[in-house]
């Protein structure tokens, strides 16, 4: 059996990887229930680091979306020169109002 391949890096995610459903239409936008699909956890952090649910809602509700963020496809090409098992911290989103240091 081949391993799920991750719709933002386009990497397999072998079972042993940390990994996460990613709801495409976020659950508190409408999405619960709605189509999901599976990613690296590190891939899933960077699409809610960088987008806002109202976001992810309105314009990034497909993979092929996502990959066409600026953002994500920076990211998606950076770490698809690492291992499928590679993890790191994730930043923050930026310039978040509020944020505390």
């Amino acid at each position: 059996m081949t391993d799920p391949i991750c719709p933002l890096c386009l990497r397999p995610i072998p079972a042993d990887v940390p990994q996460s459903l990613h709801h495409l239409v976020p659950k508190l936008k409408g999405g619960k229930g709605g189509p999901t699909v599976l990613m690296h956890h590190i891939c899933h952090k960077e699409v809610h680091a960088a987008l806002t649910e109202a976001e992810l809602a309105r314009d990034y509700a497909t993979p092929e979306a996502l990959r066409s963020h600026p953002r994500l496809a920076r990211f998606a090409a950076w770490i698809a020169r690492r291992p499928p098992g590679f993890t790191s911290r994730v930043p923050g989103r930026r310039g978040r109002r509020g944020a505390r240091s």
